[in-house]
């Protein structure tokens, strides 16, 4: 009979240390012991077959996952034998092949066919991308698949096929996708052609966001635009209208497109929740094959700046969509002007000179008494006329005149409660200089533009509910076009704040390092920290839109960045803190070329070629004077493996400071195997770079910063006596002196000029398709338009030191700091030639590597 399980952890300390010495890490040793009976078969096995000292951790692994489906089958003893040497001499290298295997025993016994096993198991499978290519089209045509919505089944079905049975699951999806490419075109195009075929769509998100946008948060096929909230969105022309004529006007002019907006008031920079409402409209549009403004509601001179046109549109372009046009509300004052006078003349408008206070207490005030009219609101229509051309003249200061709409005081809702429409204000706007003293409010503006521009779908959050009676009761009393307003909910982080006035306090107040400091969640800031627009479009398409609010936890968001760079980002040898280790029994001269994979998984990512000499560096965190049985780093007498280097190492002494009694050197001798023996299995591996000048290794980084969360709570604004009061004072680590492999500057010139190659190709796309945008760089035929102030299009937007980004092996993803001087970045720089006078090289810390149970990344 099998033991017993027992909650006493000194039960299974043998089988843990067993399983360890044959290859297993901890973490994986004290799971195989978990369960009695397969931890039982696999002791029999380790002892039967004389394991130790034969298997490398892989090996080790595939033995634990045999003794798991031998708990579960009665296979033979020679059977069972013929399989552990399948797996000794190389035959089987993964887990699914053991199973199987497994399964092929279980209905054959000794003699075993090894043609058959092997066919049936999979060993020795290869097939050229060529055949797999030819085998997915005709599998595509045989199946009369059709559509990108299909993606998932077709790679299922491949899959099951015998023939790509042992296929690689990354090579096989990769051959799939490239094929849908090819037969259905780009996947949000391709149903729009079907239904549209003389209509193209012009705001096109780039690759990274069109690969979410068929991720539904529900994990079934449909796209997040074909279901739930965004699912049930009217259809063109759907939307009612005070006159048909409206309705036929309208869908003459977008010929029964979908047309939407991004509609942003340049008066801040945008944060994590504008991911959302950029995601919604330029997405929604580019699935169904509309177009999308960037409209800016330049409506407030006081509060608006240069700075915040340019990052907005910036930002917009760097999540990867590209507006059909660019406008602005001011473009229409003149309309919006001779509206508000046809709505005066209608005796649905007057002027007004109550105070703020005196409007507040018509509204019911405080205690929310009845609603009283103010003494203005049945004043003669060419009185309000006259008044408000001299509003418009400067009779009037800001605060002694406005302009209200009359509206239905009886109502239960506030919006129809005599809005204001007008008001005064000195400040010369950015766009109009002084030809205006007067300008309209949100609300007066809003659903006028909307009209103007012949939005399908007025796509806002759940806050603006309230406001769609007056949206729609403006539309129809001036009897223009009425767009169909639809709310979704809002988006918030946990644990942070999105108040562009609160975050200015954190900016005058010095808590933070600026708008972009990486601990807050504006989206510049998000971009320096180095969190690519892929993984935001990521986050926001796999939560869903509905109409109730997402208040998501912070180590939800961090997880997906983390999923994202898994298999994105390169992998680089990295110690942030490091120690000096001289390999006594290696010549002074030594130096070996190591290739390396930047990406165990990726080999698209390609090598790096790093040297290995008598002086290397390990992290200090790797090494410590104490040894215990638990511990399986280095330690004074113990050996450990050197990530792809050719031997591990052991070390044999070390040197301390006389004064602080730290150690400055450990003393390591390289353990070669003797002749004709095997090489000596390290239990870990830790990671290291080397010292070689010839090479500039390593490259020095002068700061890595490590951004922990700002505040201390999930709830800053619950904090007395005020959010500030939750500032984590200690939330910004700078570790100065780190190290990492000299690949590095390789790695850094061809990502970023890559990365300028790909922006030069979008705005050249983007304004070739989209003519009413302005540009910098204009292409053939194309000119730009309106100020020469005013935000431009251009392929800088686009390109950032951010753009260089990289996993330190089991340490963290990183970025490149703007604050970074990194002459080997020029296009003509010599990258052999490493750090140059003047570099300054400082890392940013994207996401650790794992959840951080003490300050969340």
């Amino acid at each position: 009979m099998p033991p017993k399980a027992s909650s006493n952890a000194a039960d299974t300390a043998p089988l843990i240390d067993l399983f360890k010495s044959i290859g297993l890490t901890q973490a994986k040793a004290a799971e195989a012991a978990k369960n009695p009976k397969s931890a039982t078969i696999f002791k029999d096995l380790i002892e039967k077959y004389a394991l130790v000292g034969k298997l490398d951790e892989k090996q080790a692994g595939l033995v634990a996952a045999l003794a798991v489906q031998l708990s579960k089958t009665n296979v033979g003893e020679e059977e069972k034998s013929y399989v552990v040497n399948a797996i000794l001499d190389g035959r089987l290298k993964s887990v699914d092949q053991v199973n199987a295997a497994v399964k092929y025993v279980e209905g054959h016994t000794v003699p075993i066919d090894d043609s058959d096993f092997d066919i049936q198991c999979g060993v020795g499978f290869s097939i050229t991308a060529e055949e797999l290519a030819l085998r997915v089209t005709e599998y595509i045509k045989a199946n009369a698949v059709a559509g990108w919505t299909n993606l998932g089944s077709t790679i299922t079905g491949l899959k099951n096929t015998p023939e790509l049975r042992w296929a690689s699951p990354l090579d096989l999806k990769n051959a799939v996708e490239k094929a849908f490419l090819e037969t259905f075109g780009a996947k949000e195009t391709a149903k729009a052609k079907a239904k549209e075929p003389k209509k193209e769509a012009k705001d096109k998100p780039t690759k990274q966001a069109e690969a979410n946008f068929s991720v539904s948060a529900s994990g079934s096929s449909k796209s997040v635009f074909e279901e739930g909230f965004l699912g049930r969105l009217h259809k063109p022309g759907e939307n009612p209208q005070i006159k048909p004529s409206l309705r036929e006007e309208h869908l003459k002019a977008t010929g029964g497109l979908v047309y939407t907006r991004f509609p942003p008031e340049p008066n801040g920079y945008l944060h994590i929740g504008h991911s959302k409402a950029i995601f919604v409209n330029f997405g929604y549009a580019a699935h169904h094959g509309g177009k999308c403004y960037l409209r800016y509601d330049d409506t407030n001179p006081e509060k608006e700046e240069g700075r915040y046109f340019e990052s907005i549109l910036e930002t917009v372009r760097w999540l990867g969509f590209e507006p059909w046009k660019i406008t602005y509300s001011s473009d229409y004052f003149d309309q919006l002007y001779e509206l508000a006078v046809v709505l005066i003349k209608k005796d649905k408008a007057y002027i007004c000179h109550c105070t703020g206070e005196e409007i507040h207490e018509h509204r019911g005030g405080d205690n929310g008494g009845a609603r009283t009219a103010c003494k203005h609101r049945d004043r003669p229509v060419e009185e309000s006329l006259r008044e408000f051309e001299g509003m418009k003249t400067g009779k009037y200061q800001p605060g002694e005149a406005i302009l209200r709409m009359k509206q239905d005081l009886e109502d239960g809702n506030p919006q129809m409660w005599d809005l204001i429409a007008y008001r005064v204000l000195l400040t010369p706007h950015h766009r109009t200089g002084d030809k205006w003293r007067i300008y309209p409010t949100y609300d007066f503006t809003h659903c006028l533009v909307d009209s103007f521009e012949n939005i399908s779908h007025s796509l806002c959050t759940t806050e603006f509910i309230a406001s769609r009676q007056s949206y729609e009761w403006l539309c129809d009393q001036v009897e223009v076009y009425k767009p169909r307003q639809s709310e979704y909910g809002r988006l918030a982080i946990q644990g942070s704040v999105m108040s562009k006035r609160k975050i200015l306090a954190l900016v005058d107040e010095k808590y933070v390092l600026g708008w972009d400091d990486p601990r807050l969640y504006t989206l510049i800031a998000l971009r320096r920290r180095g969190v690519p627009p892929g993984a935001i479009i990521s986050f926001v398409s796999t939560l869903g839109i509905s109409t109730s609010p997402s208040n998501i936890e912070l180590a939800r968001f961090d997880q997906t960045v983390r999923q994202y760079l898994e298999n994105s980002a390169p992998r680089l040898l990295m110690v942030l803190r490091p120690l000096k280790v001289t390999i006594e029994n290696l010549p002074e001269d030594y130096v070996l070329m190591v290739e390396k994979p930047l990406h165990p998984k990726v080999p698209e990512l390609g090598t790096s070629q790093i040297p290995f000499t008598r002086t290397v560096y390990i992290d200090r965190d790797d090494f410590r004077l104490q040894d215990s049985p638990d511990y399986f780093r280095l330690a004074p007498g113990k050996t450990v493996g050197l990530f792809q280097a050719p031997h591990p190492i052991t070390c044999t002494s070390h040197k301390t400071d006389p004064t602080t009694g730290e150690v400055t050197e450990l003393i390591c001798k390289l353990e070669e195997p003797a002749a004709g023996q095997p090489p000596k299995k390290p239990k870990a591996f830790i990671q290291w770079v080397a010292e070689h000048a010839p090479s500039g290794s390593p490259v020095r980084v002068d700061e890595t910063r490590v951004f922990h969360r700002l505040f201390k709570s999930d709830n800053p604004l619950a904090a007395v006596p005020d959010f500030k009061a939750d500032v984590d004072p200690n939330s910004l680590e700078i570790i100065k002196g780190a190290m990492v492999e000299s690949g590095f500057w390789a790695l850094a010139k061809r990502t970023y000029a890559s990365a300028k190659v790909e922006g030069a190709t979008r705005t050249k796309r983007a304004l070739e398709e989209n003519k009413g945008i302005n540009s910098h760089e204009p292409a053939a035929g194309a000119s730009g338009h309106g100020h020469a102030d005013e935000p431009q299009v251009s392929s800088e937007q686009l390109v950032g030191k951010e753009c260089v980004r990289f996993q330190g092996l089991r340490v963290a993803y990183f970025a490149l700091d703007s604050d970074s001087r990194v002459a080997s970045l020029d296009e003509t720089a010599d990258v052999a030639a490493g750090r140059r006078q003047g570099d300054f090289l400082v890392l940013n810390r994207i996401v650790s590597l794992k959840e951080d149970s003490g300050k969340a990344a």
